[in-house]
């Protein structure tokens, strides 16, 4: 398969190209500039692939929990390329697939995105259900406290340990020390980890369906909310 995957749900961005398994990938820093950025990373990669838009099968978005503004605009950028190529959008939910690509073997993987200021995101998945590709949908809003809380009963009641995972939270990494669990910076997730669900999904993705694609807030946008 032919597949554009667009990562800048937090943090960073990133777009890569798969051409026949072949895959070409670039990153930025300048996440808040993804209006700015995200399309002149695009063009960088197709013409790395030697690949023309015309031969994509698929454009590939991950769709959060995330920044509402990076999310607004990788969306926006994603849908008008599939509606213009008339090619299916298939969006990836961003948790189980930074918690996929750690690719760990054992014990339980805690994905963890920041919300609003003070806010986190989390969920945790076992290597079986990652591997699986059968994910489940329940993610938690909740302070550091509350997710160093989670990690620390995951720890002491699973096999093989937790390991959690995510960018830029300072505020939660003191708050583990003695809870059992690993962090592990999430620099290993980016746009390419989003192939492998995404030839999964594409076999029950449908063009038509595009309308109805949409990013996955999980809150209500306030303009002073701290939400990105």
């Amino acid at each position: 398969m032919n597949i554009l995957a667009i990562e800048c749900t937090h943090a960073a961005l990133s777009v890569a190209v798969m051409n026949a398994g072949l895959v070409v990938e670039a990153r930025s820093v300048d996440w808040k500039k993804a209006a700015e950025t995200l399309v002149p990373l695009i063009e960088q990669v197709m013409a790395q692939s030697a690949l023309d838009l015309q031969q994509l099968d698929c454009i590939a978005i991950s769709s959060g929990p995330g920044s509402f503004t990076a999310l607004r605009i990788g969306m926006a950028i994603a849908k008008g390329l599939a509606y213009g190529l008339g090619i299916s959008l298939i969006p990836v939910p961003t948790m189980p697939a930074m918690a996929a690509s750690l690719q760990a073997e054992t014990g339980t993987v805690m994905a963890v995105i920041p919300s609003r200021k003070g806010e986190y995101y989390y969920a945790s998945y076992t290597p079986g259900e990652l591997s699986s590709g059968v994910w489940h949908h329940e993610v938690k809003r909740g302070s550091a406290a509350d997710v160093a809380a989670s990690a620390s009963a995951s720890a002491l009641s699973g096999d093989g340990g937790t390991v959690v995972v995510g960018r830029q939270l300072n505020e939660l990494i003191p708050l583990l020390e003695g809870t059992g669990a690993i962090y592990r910076d999430a620099d290993f997730f980016s746009a390419s980890s989003l192939f492998s669900a995404t030839e999964r999904l594409f076999v029950k993705s449908d063009v038509a369906e595009l309308n109805k694609v949409t990013p996955d807030y999980r809150q209500m946008f306030t303009p002073n909310g701290g939400g990105g």
